[in-house]
């Protein structure tokens, strides 16, 4: 393998998705996005092969065998999450640096696996607060689904100092200010 990885993680809610959609639109040239392989359903408007590989359980416990996954996690209850390698060696391939937006584990995971060649990026949400507010005003979830989302997102904000660097999500202007001037300097290393 060669080239750089940019990790994007922190509980849903936190503005990761914003930040790397943001990056993704200004710096194309340098960057592409690391589409991860779910077990979950599509939302309203996602695409499959564009947002998300949607892949039945039984094919992704099929690729977990064959080892085609960089890392990969069940981060609900039944609900899997992976890289595939195959996507990471395609941006490669075409001379870019990836871009993730993944969760938490799966963030440590990459960098883990690769040290000198990730940058690893923990959004931090204004509070916890704020946060739940963000995943009830998206009117996808279950009440109980949403208080699972609530417990791994107190889980994972505890995650934060395990990253490269902590960005502050306080303002979003700001914060894509902030990650972009991050990554840059990354890239030119």
């Amino acid at each position: 393998m060669g080239g750089k990885l940019i990790i994007f993680s922190a509980p849903s809610g936190a503005g990761k998705t914003t930040i790397v959609k943001r990056l993704l639109e200004k710096h194309s040239d340098k960057l592409a996005f690391s589409i991860s392989a779910s077990t979950r359903e599509p939302r309203t408007g996602e695409v499959d092969g564009k947002d998300y590989y949607f892949v039945s359980k039984e094919d992704f416990l099929h690729k977990i065998a064959k080892q085609e996954f960089i890392e990969f996690e069940e981060v609900y209850a039944g609900t899997f999450y992976g890289t595939l390698r195959k996507e990471v060696e395609r941006i490669w391939a075409m001379g870019k640096s990836v871009i993730f937006d993944i969760d938490v584990v799966g963030g440590l995971r990459l960098k883990s696996k690769f040290p000198e060649e990730a940058l690893a990026i923990f959004v931090n949400p204004p509070s916890f607060d704020v946060l739940k507010e963000r995943l009830r005003g998206r009117g996808t979830d279950s009440e109980e689904k949403l208080q699972e989302r609530f417990a791994k997102a107190e889980l994972e904000l505890s995650y934060a100092d395990k990253f490269d660097v902590v960005l502050n999500n306080f303002e979003l202007e700001v914060a894509c200010a902030e990650a972009e001037e991050m990554v840059l300097t990354f890239l030119e290393k």
